[in-house]
């Protein structure tokens, strides 16, 4: 969809050019696929940084620790209610924000982002990335069927128009999160910027968020949002058939019971099993991806335990067997404003007044004044098909209201020098109606 190009500067920096928001002064701009039209955007040419294997793994471990605590504070009083979360997502989008974080904020993000887009660990965001890049491609599945996968992991930045941001902090974009930055007027069209960013998202998750961000999510006083947009769709290793799906009963929290679609297969799949739960995984084609089934014979109490490590413990102790499956088919949908939920995670200092985002920008003060998540996820016969966005909206210190002072009474005076500081004459009045002179 074309945008107003009145409301953008269709110009994305890249490594290397003035930090103040100016053309690129080297290296080719390329377009990214499915660019809008009448936008040019260009990809900055700093290479992603990438370290090794166990950089990934350890991004993933830190992706899952903060996906747990996130999802355990996502529970809250409705345990009824279907909840679809993608942990990748919230994390990678805060992420970006982290290399421009100093100071209080930067220690509260580097503990509920468990060191994900810390300084010391600057290589994990980059080598998940290009590991996840893998997973796209055409497998057979068992019955020798050519089954694509799609993982399509993306970010981006868009700044307010003439926002200095500092280099480093623009570097750190390109080589740990292959984001390029475009550049909005919040300022002047907050609607057309949120247009444009609920058009990228819409682009790569392939219509199925078409507005991560609503009407008023952005303003006059918003500087940068970054985004993150996952979307997976993936057909599994051992399809079932759609002429084994039948109505089946599920009993719902309450005990109440209700007929679903219920898929049926009789294989082998990995399996595990423990005091009050039992799991299975679905593997998809090519081997990579797989859905881990988890199901408790108490949610609410098995959910509230549910860590990281416990996470590791019943991967790790799968193993094949023959399991007849039953699997409902299920759809599902999660919309949420997570701010109050990572402040009260354990980083509330990003979200007020006194945060330090000095290292994105010196020109205004920054504070994340509200972070959006979207992900939806529908599981058939063939496979999976899922999406999640996530917007960190950054937004300029309020501006203080005016102080009322009347100097009414008596008060002291310092005339002085301000660069060195010193003191050329003190004095006190009294009365200012007194005459002069003593």
């Amino acid at each position: 969809m074309t945008r107003p190009l009145a409301a953008i500067l269709a110009l994305v920096l890249v490594g290397g050019c003035a930090a103040t928001g100016g053309s690129p002064t080297d290296g080719a701009r390329s377009p990214e696929p499915s660019a809008q039209v009448g936008i040019e955007l260009a990809a900055a040419n700093l290479p992603r940084l990438t370290g090794t294997a166990a950089d990934a793994v350890n991004a993933g471990a830190a992706v899952n620790a903060f996906g747990l605590d996130l999802y355990r504070a996502l529970l809250g009083s409705d345990q009824a209610a279907n909840i679809v979360i993608s942990p990748a997502s919230v994390a990678l989008a805060l992420a970006m924000a982290r290399p421009g974080a100093r100071g209080r904020t930067a220690a509260e993000m580097d503990s509920v982002l468990h060191d994900l887009g810390s300084d010391v660990h600057a290589a994990w965001v980059g080598s998940l990335g290009a590991a996840l890049d893998a997973r796209t491609g055409t497998f057979n599945d068992r019955t020798g069927s050519p089954q694509q996968v799609t993982l399509r992991v993306v970010n981006a930045t868009f700044a307010q128009r003439g926002l200095a941001l500092e280099q480093p902090y623009l570097d750190a974009l390109a080589t740990r999160f292959a984001a390029g930055l475009r550049l909005v007027d919040y300022q002047g069209a907050a609607e057309a910027a949120r247009n444009l960013i609920n058009g990228w998202v819409a682009d790569r998750t392939e219509q199925r968020i078409r507005e991560l961000l609503a009407q008023g999510a952005v303003d006059g006083q918003t500087r940068l949002v970054l985004v993150n947009a996952i979307y997976l769709k993936a057909a599994w290793q051992l399809p079932f058939t759609k002429e084994a799906t039948a109505p089946a009963p599920f009993t719902r929290l309450d005990g109440s019971s209700v007929d679903v679609p219920m898929m049926h297969t009789a294989d082998q799949y990995p399996y595990a099993s423990g005091d009050g739960w039992h799991a299975v995984e679905l593997p998809y084609v090519g081997g990579k991806l797989a859905m881990l089934v988890i199901v408790p014979d108490d949610l609410a109490a098995f959910s509230g335990t549910l860590d990281a490590q416990r996470l590791t413990g019943i991967v790790n102790g799968l193993a094949p067997a023959e399991v007849d499956l039953g699997l409902p088919k299920f759809s599902a949908e999660t919309q949420a404003e997570l701010g109050d939920i990572l402040a009260a995670l354990g980083m509330p200092t990003a979200f007020t007044d006194a945060a330090d985002f000095s290292g994105i920008t010196t020109q205004e003060t920054l504070d994340i004044s509200a972070v959006v998540h979207q992900a939806n996820i529908d599981v058939d016969e063939a496979g999976t098909e899922a999406a999640a966005a996530t917007a960190v909206i950054m937004a300029a210190g309020m501006a203080a209201e005016p102080v009322s002072l009347t100097v009414d009474r008596p008060f002291l005076f310092a005339l002085r020098d301000v660069e060195t500081g010193t003191i050329l004459f003190l004095g006190r009045i009294a009365d200012p109606s007194a005459a002069s002179g003593s």
